[in-house]
């Protein structure tokens, strides 16, 4: 009570509302980093011998605070300063100021720099602002004349704002409305009045909603909307997007990073071999697999092979050949069982910095939200050493230990497991590993060893991007920026591998390819086209919500590419012979031309045989 006591204070002190402060107090984190900046600004005006209740600059501050990123609050004091010290008066020089400092998160800040970034001392004067909007209001005088009130006012003001960049923004908005005001004169009842729509105006109108909708949305392939939507970070910037975490090596790592990539965009689909891929999975390979294409990167197909339990020969040929299958070529086929050696070496890293510990809890008692610490979490270090030695060396029983994190993900879990014990063969390492690493631990690490700059991952993911970060910089290693999209699910089928197996043990499907399934097998075996496919993804479009549509949707595209693709040809699979008897007396052609492409205009034709004799499929003959 005390600390939102203290917070509705100095959220006051900065001006805002009653409703404002309401509103702002709600979210916890954006409260704590105003109220700080709210102390870093009284110390100021203490240390310049100002009176701090007579500050009126809050609105400023709040701007900065609501918009600085975690990743750059080393520099945010030299911003305070300035509004302090009233060099940064208006809100587009303070968002200036921000991204400024965001670019600059990395370096040594030059406050000269910054100032001449964010306008500081250029005075925009009244004259100037009258003269630039009373130019712009001539521009468009005739049509302001005709249309009046109707006129959007907001065209002028955003090229007043690009006249003048450091202009403050209220004294601009309020010289275009009263210039306006004088030009046209007070609003007449027909002003006040909506302009009733034309019928024909309201058909035209709606039509160009519709194209720039297909525009937008319709993307023939991934690549072409990646290139046209996607704004994801440049190679190397990595410290500039939300979350990522800055430790005193960060600009080292990246820097080192560079050298090794030559700045190229790396990606990577990473599947586990534990079954086929299904129609959701077509989206990750598009997205992942696209971005590199788009930006003249690559990607590499990564096996994240640490269950050796369910994986299989077959799955890992399967799924290179769906990749291939949808036209994609990997550049590099890895696997996560490569680096066995390396994640085993971290791990002992980590417990040695007292980031992990051997913990015997049961799976039971590690599951739910709610958990209590465990009582192994503060054993001693040699301890945990000695047991995971223990660990891979077989001397433990499968359940009996596992090597836990010291971490809680944002989901509220607590301590992930990040190695746990199986006497299984695997695949690859064969029987030389009986720990294998969990996907929380590996994931991440991987792609730091295989320098990936973007790592695309479907949103269940989000709740382990902390985790992400928090491995690669508790191990001192290059991290790359996780991204997240919106997984891809069907109506009235099944596309979960754990699901689809069972239905396959059960023999209610045959396999992997039966054709009532939407694995990509099966989509193949029924004859789906893989560019069908790959446009049924990209006209879906980028976005972070899940994403359930109706199987009609994926007919209508493999419709729309068979239509302008496969040529038309009839056939007759059980025939019945039929004599037309007054076929001579008909006088009607021997060949009939017909075209090859029905829905295209311009298509190329070829002729069908029609004479005395014709063939009609048994099942439309009855007696």
């Amino acid at each position: 009570i005390k600390r939102c006591v203290m917070a509705d204070a100095e959220l006051r002190w900065m001006g805002l509302s009653d409703s404002k402060v309401a509103e702002t107090i709600k979210n916890k984190s954006l409260t704590k980093q105003l109220v700080d900046i709210a102390n870093i600004a009284k110390e100021q005006l203490a240390s310049c011998g100002k009176n701090n209740e007579t500050f009126h600059k809050g609105s400023l501050l709040y701007n900065i605070g609501s918009k600085v990123k975690a990743q750059c609050l080393h520099h945010l004091p030299v911003v305070v300063r300035l509004i302090v010290e009233d060099k940064i008066k208006t809100d587009s020089q303070a968002t200036a100021a921000v991204s400024y400092i965001l670019a600059n998160a990395l370096k040594e800040l030059d406050v000269s720099d910054l100032e001449k970034e964010c306008g500081v001392g250029i005075v925009v004067t009244a004259d100037q602002i009258e003269d630039t909007v009373a130019s712009l209001i001539a521009t468009h005088n005739d049509i302001l004349m005709a249309e009046r009130y109707q006129f959007p006012i907001g065209k002028i003001l955003g090229e007043a704002r690009s006249k003048l960049k450091w202009a403050d923004g209220k004294y601009l908005a309020s010289e275009v409305e009263c210039q306006v005001r004088s030009l046209l004169g007070p609003k007449t009842d027909e002003d006040l009045n909506p302009k009733p729509k034309v019928k024909g105006e309201k058909k035209e109108k709606e039509k160009k909603v519709e194209v720039t909708v297909e525009e937008s949305e319709g993307a023939e392939t991934m690549e072409e909307l990646i290139k046209t939507r996607a704004t994801l970070h440049k190679v190397g910037e990595n410290y500039k997007t939300e979350g990522y975490e800055i430790t005193s090596n960060t600009q080292r790592l990246l820097k080192e990073h560079l050298q090794r990539t030559g700045g190229q965009v790396r990606t990577r689909f990473p599947p586990e071999p534990n079954g086929l891929l299904h129609i959701g999975h077509a989206k990750a390979i598009n997205i992942n697999f696209a971005y590199a294409k788009a930006f003249n990167g690559v990607c590499n197909l990564r096996f994240d092979d640490t269950n050796p339990e369910k994986e299989e020969k077959k799955f890992f040929e399967g799924i290179e050949q769906m990749v291939r299958w949808l036209g994609y070529t990997p550049a590099e086929i890895t696997y996560s069982s490569d680096n066995f050696e390396q994640l085993y070496q971290w791990a002992i890293e980590l417990i040695k910095k007292g980031h992990a510990f051997v913990c015997h809890q049961s799976v039971e008692e590690m599951r739910g939200q709610d958990q209590k610490p465990s009582p192994w979490r503060e054993r001693p270090v040699h301890e945990s050493l000695q047991l995971f030695q223990d660990m891979k060396n077989g001397k433990l029983e499968e359940g009996e230990a596992t090597l836990r994190l010291k971490l809680t993900l944002e989901e509220g879990k607590m301590d992930p497991v990040a190695y746990r014990i199986k006497y299984c063969h695997h695949e690859r390492s064969h029987d030389k590993w009986c720990i294998y690493p969990t996907y929380d631990y590996t994931h991440c690490l991987c792609d730091s060893i295989e320098d990936i700059t973007h790592s695309l991952c479907t949103k269940e993911f989000q709740s382990r991007r902390s985790s992400y970060y928090w491995l690669c910089n508790a191990l001192d290693v290059y991290c790359p920026v996780q991204w997240e999209y919106g997984r891809l699910n069907v109506n009235y089928t099944v596309v979960s591998k754990r699901k689809i197996l069972k239905l396959i043990n059960s023999k209610i499907v045959r396999d992997w390819d039966d054709p009532r399934l939407f694995t990509l097998a099966s989509l193949r075996r029924r004859g789906i086209p893989p560019e069908a496919l790959n446009s049924f993804v990209a006209g879906l479009g980028l976005t972070g919500s899940q994403m359930v549509v109706d199987p009609h949707l994926l007919d209508a595209s493999v419709r729309d590419y068979l239509n302008i693709h496969s040529p038309r040809t009839m056939a007759v699979l059980d025939p019945i012979s039929v004599i037309i008897s007054n076929y001579d007396s008909l006088g009607v052609c021997s060949s009939i031309s017909v075209p090859d492409f029905p829905s295209v205009p311009s298509s190329s034709t070829h002729s069908v045989s029609f004479g005395k004799s014709i063939y009609i499929e048994r099942d439309d003959f009855q007696s």
